[in-house]
Parts: structure tokens; C-alpha cells; sequence
């Protein structure tokens, strides 16, 4: 069943995004309601599994991987389950979403440098199935609304 999401859950849930370790009176006073509200609210968006758990986000560190890339990949329907696994494997990807479109998934890779992400994309574009592969390097993000302190 569809949970509805009012306003001041949809403003709850932001902030759980930027911080979600912030103190139940924080957030309280930054919605402007009683902090049993808040409690209130939390416990009914896990119990209904819209907050599915929390999670440590790591952050830029100088030795992490700088180079990063969306890639498109366009699959045969039959491999897709054998192309995810193997994504899966590589510890280059960050993420992979299946997406409407041209393309049936949107990859993005973190590589320390652009030999690595070369060569990556060499291994991507000769897995099973993997009919067609599009990249595009990331420059630069404009936005994070999983920033802490947004």
C-alpha cells in the first residue's frame, strides 16, 4: 500500500537526508512542531518502510578515486540479471539505476585515474550482453542534497 506523504513528511524526510543523525529536538524546531511529533513521525515512516534504515556516506578524502563517469548501457534483455552481478562485482561502481529511454542503465564509476576508467570501460563494453556503452565524464557537481548541513 502507497503511504501518503504530507507536507511536513516530505520536509522530515529532507532533513533526515542531510542529517540523519540530528537530534529529534533539532529537527522539531526546525519544523516547528513538538518533538514528539518528530518521534511520532519517524516511527510511522520506518514502520511503513519509507525509512528503509540509516547509513554512514564516507567523504571526499584526497586519496579517494577522483575520476568519475556516467555510463549508459544499453543490454540484451536476457543478460541484464548476469550484467547487474557483474557490476556488481566491480568496485568501481557507485551505482547503477535501470532507466527509461535509449539506454537500459545508468552506471556511475569512480576511477583514480583516466587509464583506469579506460580500461574499465573496455571491461564493460565486452561483458555478455552489453550491446552498447555511452560515457560522459562528471566535471563538476552543482547540487548534493546529500550534503550534511544542507
Amino acid at each position: 500500500m502507497q503511504a501518503r506523504l504530507d507536507e511536513l513528511d516530505r520536509h522530515l524526510l529532507a532533513l533526515l537526508q542531510a542529517n540523519a543523525r540530528a537530534p529529534t529536538a533539532e529537527l522539531a524546531r526546525q519544523l516547528k512542531v513538538a518533538r514528539t511529533t518528530v518521534v511520532a513521525r519517524i516511527a510511522r515512516l520506518e514502520r511503513e518502510g519509507i525509512v528503509a534504515g540509516y547509513g554512514l556516506r564516507l567523504g571526499e578524502a584526497p586519496e579517494q578515486a577522483a575520476v568519475r563517469a556516467f555510463c549508459a548501457l544499453s543490454v540484451q534483455a536476457r543478460d541484464a540479471s548476469a550484467v547487474i552481478k557483474a557490476l556488481e562485482r566491480m568496485p568501481e561502481v557507485e551505482g547503477a539505476w535501470a532507466v527509461s529511454g535509449e539506454s537500459d542503465y545508468m552506471v556511475l564509476l569512480r576511477c583514480a585515474t583516466p587509464k583506469q576508467l579506460d580500461d574499465l570501460l573496455d571491461r564493460l563494453g565486452q561483458l555478455e550482453g552489453v550491446r552498447q556503452t555511452q560515457t560522459s565524464m562528471v566535471l563538476s557537481q552543482k547540487i548534493d542534497r546529500r550534503a550534511v548541513g544542507n
